[in-house]
């Protein structure tokens, strides 16, 4: 064997690594990862480590390695991974600017539309109700077929005796609009729906100077309404459709065209037309020995009778659509299937005369009383308030 020739203790000597003894250099104490602050909204990972007493300390100068005598600097940043870091902020900030304008776009729509409804409503725009279907829109069966359903039949019982009229349903629990003079003085009111079915009716409130009433069925739930129109936007020449009860023939459709705007047409503003023969209830009188129509006066002349001296003129639309004995109360309703006037006069020929026989058929005189004339008195009248 051969022995070193050095003097002892020329080299030093180390403990060995895993014999128990303290080992050269000593691992580091465990020291969480910290993330570096680089600025807003950026962070890089991880943290230098602390100085240490086998790292050296702040003055003994920088080391790159756990061997260095200084505490270690953190990597700098590579461009790409700040870009990729700023990146998801600023899309987020981009999508928030553009949610802020999505959402103010969006209240502000919903702002006209609450404003467009309220103006609506208050300035009698349409009151919605029963429909015509696309496919049927613009048709004469299409109305019918849709609007028939809130037209009813009204027979008015009184001294007088028993008149017949019509009315249009407003509300699913048996709101019904007509003329004031069909139901005038009346001490039993019946109504009878499209489909047969009868109900007894109570008068809720009246207004003869514009000869209108409501009235409201008893126990009634679930009734098809009339869409409310607005008479404004009638032209001269719109082709329109008549539903009514002429001479008790309930759901009766007829057809013709606007003839004619502001016509100031003056009827009786009660029950008394003046002629004296207990048959004056209205011009939808259906009485045994004969009806008659109900008088009304128009360009200072009186037409189907006198018009008796209390009573009331209003601005109506002149229609050709067939209206007979029976169809005061009823609708005219434009081709969209919205209500634009309640039927409330017509000319009779042969009634003109004072002739006691059975009145004619129409003539293509008819009148109407305007839709947002109605609109405007519905409070009143469900106050039960009225001249």
């Amino acid at each position: 064997m051969t022995e070193s020739q050095r003097p002892s203790g020329e080299y030093p000597m180390y403990p060995s690594y895993g014999n128990g003894d303290a080992a050269y250099p000593p691992p580091p104490s465990y020291q969480p990862v910290q993330p570096v602050p680089m600025g807003p909204g950026t962070t890089v990972w991880p943290a230098p480590a602390p100085a240490d007493a086998h790292y050296g300390g702040a003055g003994d100068g920088g080391g790159d390695g756990p061997y260095g005598h200084g505490p270690a600097q953190p990597a700098a940043e590579p461009p790409a991974a700040r870009r990729r870091i700023r990146k998801p902020v600023a899309l987020l900030a981009a999508v928030a600017i553009a949610a802020a304008i999505v959402g103010g776009g969006t209240a502000t729509v919903i702002s006209r539309l609450t404003d467009d409804g309220t103006a609506t409503t208050a300035g009698g725009g349409v009151i919605p109700g029963t429909t015509v279907s696309q496919s049927s829109k613009g048709t004469v069966a299409g109305v019918a077929a849709a609007l028939s359903p809130t037209i009813v039949e009204i027979g008015a019982t009184s001294t007088a005796g028993q008149s017949t009229g019509s009315g249009v349903v407003i509300t699913s629990d048996g709101e019904i609009v007509t003329n004031n003079h069909v139901i005038a003085g009346a001490s039993e009111i019946k109504v009878t729906l499209s489909t047969g079915k009868t109900y007894t009716a109570d008068v809720v409130g009246t207004d003869a100077d514009k000869d209108l009433a409501l009235i409201k069925l008893q126990g009634a739930s679930g009734l098809k309404t009339a869409t409310l129109g607005d008479s404004s936007k009638v032209a001269v020449g719109d082709q329109v459709v008549a539903i009514g009860s002429p001479e008790g023939l309930t759901g009766t459709v007829t057809s013709g065209i606007v003839s004619a705007l502001d016509r100031d047409v003056t009827v009786a503003k009660d029950g008394d037309s003046g002629q004296g023969q207990g048959q004056s209830q209205g011009q939808d009188q259906d009485q045994q020995g004969g009806g008659r129509q109900w008088p009304f006066e128009f360009g200072g002349q009186q037409f189907n009778g006198n018009t008796g001296e209390s009573t009331t003129t209003y601005k109506a639309l002149q229609t050709d659509a067939s209206l007979n004995p029976g169809n005061s109360g009823g609708a005219l309703i434009n081709m969209d299937g919205e209500i634009i006037g309640i039927n409330s006069a017509m000319y009779s020929a042969s009634s003109a005369s004072g002739s006691g026989g059975s009145s004619a058929g129409s003539v293509g005189l008819g009148f109407a009383i305007p839709v947002n004339t109605l609109k405007a008195d519905l409070d009143t009248l469900r106050a039960g308030n009225g001249s």
